[in-house]
């Protein structure tokens, strides 16, 4: 079926990569070749912004107008064509459905008419190995944070780049709370800049939000989000001015309490498991109060922080080209019947 079968290719550096990547709103594509991204388009969606979140409807009709040009941008910008590419590799799940089989759909008639393997990729472990995509990279075992508008959990990434679970979310994730904590605040979308911005001239231990008490390493945001609601109603009704008035302390109080929750989570992970290696990615690992902390948790027990390059944490298709290539590695070849998936 294919052109390639790559066993030829055990040098890892003689492999080149498509990578693909719809999962959400961002229509991404990348170049692996030679053992380095030498390519990472991405067409982001402003149209989204008004409504205060992604319009799943819109992300996919966005995706097929942007997808061929993106991966046309990507080869051009690599300076090579679409017949030295060996394989595919593309964004399985989880995510958008609708974006998802945009992508994937693409990958499958492309990989098909052009005689190429292709290999599915999942979203959330592309993102953790986002911190081996460049030579700084962490020693095995690792632990990894991965904190997004849809997903927060902790995993552990072992000996050949094998990643286990070891908690998440057990309702909403930590970027969603970020984001539902700038409307109640009357912000923009997305609000987790905004709030990181803001939080730099407010003092974070002016209001106290409760943070849940979950079993094991896992986490919960929807009782915090809650909390806020309340809060924000309760004060405001005191005085309707509540929050223009104390806008920046809010924000430094909020966005203390999630990362402080964050990071409790992940320290009881290196208890349990002596690991150091530690690492966060996602879009919030964009956060700068996160990042920071990191650091200072890496030190406390002689450990590393690492975290990738800011356009390897938001949704990309270097990620995805990367992942795609240990799957090749494996032999893990898709299929022209394999289907998305949504959650993980």
């Amino acid at each position: 079926m294919y052109k390639h079968t790559l066993e030829h290719t055990n040098n890892n550096s003689h492999i080149t990569i498509l990578g693909i990547e719809s999962s959400c709103d961002d229509t991404s594509a990348s170049i692996w070749k030679n053992g380095k991204i030498c390519s990472n388009v991405v067409a982001s969606q402003s149209v989204h912004a008004e409504f205060g979140g992604v319009v799943p409807e819109w992300a996919s009709r966005k995706h097929q107008l942007n997808i061929v040009p993106t991966v046309q941008s990507a080869l051009q910008n690599a300076g090579i064509q679409l017949s030295e590419v060996d394989a595919i590799a593309c964004t399985q799940g989880p995510g958008l459905m609708g974006s998802l089989l945009v992508g994937h759909s693409f990958t499958k008639g492309l990989a098909m008419s052009a005689n190429l393997p292709f290999v599915n990729v999942d979203h959330l472990d592309a993102h953790i190995l986002a911190h081996f995509i460049d030579d700084k990279s962490p020693q095995l075992p690792f632990l990894c944070l991965l904190v997004s508008g849809g997903h927060t959990q902790i995993a552990v990434v072992k000996e050949d780049y094998v990643i286990e679970v070891l908690g998440k979310t057990i309702d909403d994730a930590a970027g969603e709370a970020f984001d539902k904590a700038g409307k109640m605040l009357n912000l923009g979308y997305p609000a987790g800049p905004i709030i990181d911005k803001l939080s730099t001239k407010g003092d974070a231990t002016k209001f106290v939000f409760n943070t849940p008490n979950v079993e094991g390493l896992n986490f919960s945001f929807s009782g915090l989000k809650t909390s806020i609601l309340y809060f924000l109603q309760k004060q405001s009704k005191l005085d309707p001015d509540f929050v223009t008035k104390n806008s920046n302390d809010l924000c430094a109080s909020i966005q203390h309490t999630i990362v402080s929750y964050l990071l409790s989570q992940l320290e009881e992970a290196m208890k349990l498991t002596g690991i150091t290696q530690i690492g966060i990615a996602g879009g919030v690992a964009a956060n700068s109060e996160l990042r920071l902390k990191l650091q200072v948790l890496a030190k406390k027990y002689n450990g590393e922080a690492f975290i990738p390059k800011f356009e390897y944490c938001t949704d990309n298709a270097a990620m995805v080209a990367f992942a795609g290539e240990i799957k090749l590695k494996q032999k893990k070849y898709g299929t022209l019947s394999d289907v998305c998936f949504v959650r993980k």
